[in-house]
């Protein structure tokens, strides 16, 4: 569902938040386009002395409230428009949460699992070798993304430390780095933990009970596993899961634990056996504990809580109408195109929006970051004291924009960020104050 023109839904909804706050007529004509956008072609020798040329790229979004921040995926469907989207809603994560970075986004035109490890090195060092003096510490930050992990991210560091040398600082310019390179503990899981905290303070604010709620998780990677194991121990019911090649539908509920375990050296679900709630040893051969489902289907199941945890436009007008959930917690960037987002508004679906949800990876690299530049390391529950406090802090702020501007959670979240980016552009003389504004604030913020 990759048609939608996905840096054109960013502007179509940044353009009615603006409007409707009343924002500097300046500040979307800056956030509309990047300041700088990087393409580098990248010859790599594989295994058998042959050469392939991949297409890289780099978006630098915005910087107006600190060094650019964000991931680098390694996907086939990597193109221009849709790293310039990622970019732009990297702006807007940072801002909603409060942390001191802009927003940037990464990408290879590659399938990862068609290179070895030795291909897929070279290409990962190249790749930082081509990107030059526009990355580092106190510049862009990148970290990891789809198909990207802890180990491409050392290729990353060791490359930049071999290029630029090691001043003390050099590794905090990579963030998702294996614990004994300088990354942070509680990284791997961060994104799915902050999206359980923001869901559960939701309900908390609307009270309903977790017990009471079945989940279908789209998308079973590490945010989407991640998530689905936390949310299993917290008391929600895991009735689906998937991955790009479809998933299972477990009507009483499965065994997530048991499925992560059982997870291909590929990371794909295992598809042959079923896993119901109930004891592993019993369930080996039970097919009928529950049925294959595609992830179209997956996404129309009338389940409490859909979380689409894979890629960008899944939800769209097509199947809007189709979504039977009463809650949408958006873990993958920009699942859900802004007609869909109408749509879901017009049914009452309440749509926790991905700046919110799938921030708490930004927020970990963030901690991490801190911790290089620090030299000074912190324990995975201080990490996780820390992340739970951000993550509920800002769902506490964007519940509370809602309230005030009787807006759609989307809209909250937007406003706080363009209000904060605005804000910084104001005082570094990037925009100027209107004079109906005063003291450089606009009306309504």
């Amino acid at each position: 569902m990759k048609d939608a023109n996905t840096f054109a839904s960013f502007i179509a909804t940044l353009e009615k938040v603006a409007s409707q706050m009343g924002a500097h007529p300046d500040i979307v004509k800056y956030l509309s386009v990047p300041q700088r956008v990087i393409q580098v072609e990248l010859p790599v020798e594989k295994d058998d002395g042959s050469i392939e040329i991949f297409h890289g790229y780099r978006v630098q979004h915005n910087n107006a409230r600190g060094p650019y921040k964000g991931g680098v995926r390694f996907h086939p469907s990597v193109d221009i428009d849709e790293v310039k989207a990622l970019a732009a809603w990297m702006s807007l994560k940072t801002a909603v949460m409060n942390l001191p970075y802009g927003g940037a986004k990464g990408g290879v035109t590659v399938d990862p699992h068609s290179l070895t490890d030795r291909e897929l090195q070279r290409l990962s060092r190249l790749f930082v070798e081509r990107l030059g003096p526009f990355i580092g510490p106190t510049t862009d930050i990148p970290a990891p993304d789809v198909n990207t992990n802890a180990q491409i991210m050392a290729w990353f560091a060791d490359e930049y430390m071999r290029l630029n040398g090691n001043d003390g600082h050099a590794e905090a310019a990579f963030t998702g780095k294996p614990v004994a390179l300088g990354g942070s503990l509680g990284r791997e899981e961060a994104t799915g933990h902050g999206g359980l905290v923001v869901l559960l303070e939701y309900l908390k604010a609307t009270g309903k009970n977790p017990k009471d709620m079945t989940v279908a998780v789209q998308g079973f990677g590490n945010v989407g596993s991640h998530f689905a194991h936390l949310a299993d121990k917290a008391g929600f019911r895991i009735v689906a899961v998937s991955d790009s090649e479809g998933g299972l539908y477990y009507k009483d509920g499965c065994n997530v634990e048991a499925m992560i375990q059982s997870l291909t050296a590929g990371g794909k679900l295992e598809k042959n056996i079923c896993y119901p709630k109930k004891s592993v040893t019993d369930v080996q051969d039970d097919m009928n504990s529950c049925e294959p489902i595609s992830n179209k289907n997956l996404l129309e199941l009338d389940v409490d809580i859909l979380v689409p945890a894979a890629v960008e436009n899944q939800l769209t007008e097509d199947n809007a109408n189709n979504i039977k959930a009463s809650i949408v917690l958006e873990l993958a960037n920009g699942p859900t195109t802004p007609e869909a987002d109408q749509v879901l508004n017009d049914n009452n679906i309440t749509v926790i929006p991905d700046i919110l949800a799938n921030a708490g990876g930004v927020t970990v690299s963030y901690f991490e970051w801190t911790q290089n530049l620090q030299n000074l390391y912190w324990s995975e529950e201080e990490v996780n004291t820390k992340l739970d406090q951000k993550m509920r802090t800002a769902m506490q702020e964007v519940l509370q924009t809602k309230k005030d501007y009787a807006c759609t959670l989307r809209e909250a979240a937007y406003r706080l960020a363009v209000g904060r980016l605005q804000d910084a552009m104001l005082l570094r003389g990037w925009i100027h104050p209107r004079k109906e504004d005063q003291n450089g604030k606009v009306n309504g913020d």
